[in-house]
């Protein structure tokens, strides 16, 4: 066997046991040595905003020898950290349910509150049917690829009605396809809704969306106050580049909170995440994010035109900071990611696995602008040369 065929063979291997997410980075690295990899275009975070965290770390807690402290003492409990949250969000702490990343939270509340009969788009973020009760009925809403796989609320209003759906759920923008629906489709859809017992709506990727040409941030947040079945799930992962904090938070009714509260999740949340969202409630920490959130949107419009030129690929409709890109019948998605990782040191997600995308996609993160350079080069040069 070549070395490209050994690491296919390995990391198909991981990937069995990693289910319909892909293998961390790290174990990658650790089971498979002799990749080396340069770029990391899988995970889907804003790389600028991870190093404004690691200054603040370094400056606040690490010089200061704060550290020992941050590991030893216990961290606030929920509700202590939901203050923290309740300063930026504007939103008072009641509503506010912190979880140990969104991968918790969303658990939590399919397990608490979906009652019968729940609806998920898909191809969409696995978690939302693997983690329903079984006693739940799951209700797919196919998307089409004719229409870009756009969530057309529409007709899935009228699925949610023929089928007698208590929960539906909305990404916005969605993963793995970067569409993003306005807010004002997604408040007539609430509107058209109040009879569900809960609309859960995950923003995660929401600070990479826009609807104006200064990126200003587009608030949902406030809705759950007209909307008590409004259920908003939040990571921090993605925009902060701080999956490995895990942190993430739900905003909804007061009642519900104390519903997952009064069943465990006191201490959910590491010292490291407290000391996350004490950040954020920051006024010159937030002034920082700003800069480097819209910079970081601007180069990624660009490197998703950059992959729109290349005319061998057919990249979907993106307002997010990544891109699903169909590559050509003759490509195969998975041998697409191995070259891109032996040859040229790329990661990418191969989406294979996700139910409801039948074609050869991939999913690829919009990084720094020079590493984003190196990523459009060898999808170039291996989309020439197959």
């Amino acid at each position: 066997m070549t070395k490209e065929e050994i690491i296919a063979a390995k990391i198909r291997e991981l990937k069995s046991f990693s289910g319909s997410h892909s293998p961390s980075i790290e174990t990658v690295l650790q089971l498979i040595p002799e990749i080396e990899m340069k770029i990391d275009a899988c995970f889907l975070s804003n790389p600028y905003a991870t190093e404004l965290f690691l200054n603040n770390l370094q400056e606040q807690i690490i010089s200061k020898g704060h550290l020992r402290k941050m590991l030893e003492y216990y961290p606030p409990q929920n509700r202590d950290i939901g203050k923290f949250i309740q300063t930026f969000t504007n939103i008072s702490a009641e509503n506010i349910f912190v979880g140990n990343g969104a991968i918790e939270i969303i658990q939590a509340i399919l397990h608490q509150f979906a009652e019968r009969n729940v609806a998920v788009p898909i191809p969409t973020f696995s978690s939302y049917y693997e983690f329903l009760r079984q006693d739940c009925v799951l209700h797919t809403y196919l998307l089409s690829k004719d229409n870009d796989m756009a969530l057309d609320l529409y007709k899935y209003t009228q699925f949610i009605s023929d089928r007698k759906v208590d929960t539906a759920i909305i990404i916005n923008p969605s993963n793995p396809t970067a569409e993003y629906i306005t807010q004002q489709n997604i408040i007539d859809f609430l509107d058209n809704n109040k009879h569900l017992k809960n609309i859960i709506l995950d923003i995660s990727f929401v600070h990479f969306a826009y609807e104006n040409e200064q990126y200003d941030y587009i608030n949902y947040e406030q809705l759950i106050y007209q909307y008590p079945n409004l259920i908003l799930v939040k990571s921090m992962s993605k925009d902060f580049g701080i999956a490995g904090v895990r942190a993430g938070y739900a905003i909804m009714s007061a009642d519900r909170v104390t519903t997952l509260l009064d069943n465990g999740y006191l201490w959910n949340s590491s010292g490291m995440a407290a000391y996350f969202f004490k950040l954020l409630s920051q006024k010159s920490f937030q002034v920082d994010y700003e800069v480097i959130r819209k910079k970081y949107i601007a180069e990624a419009r660009m490197f998703y035109e950059s992959l729109k030129a290349n005319k061998s690929v057919q990249v979907l409709p993106s307002k997010s900071n990544f891109a699903l890109v169909e590559l050509p019948s003759h490509i195969n998605s998975f041998d697409f990611t191995i070259e891109m990782l032996t040859k040229y040191h790329i990661y990418v997600r191969d989406c294979s696995d996700k139910i409801g995308l039948k074609g050869n996609y991939v999913r690829i993160a919009s990084r720094s602008e020079a590493e984003n350079e190196k990523i459009v080069s060898a999808l170039s040069l291996i989309t020439n040369s197959f």
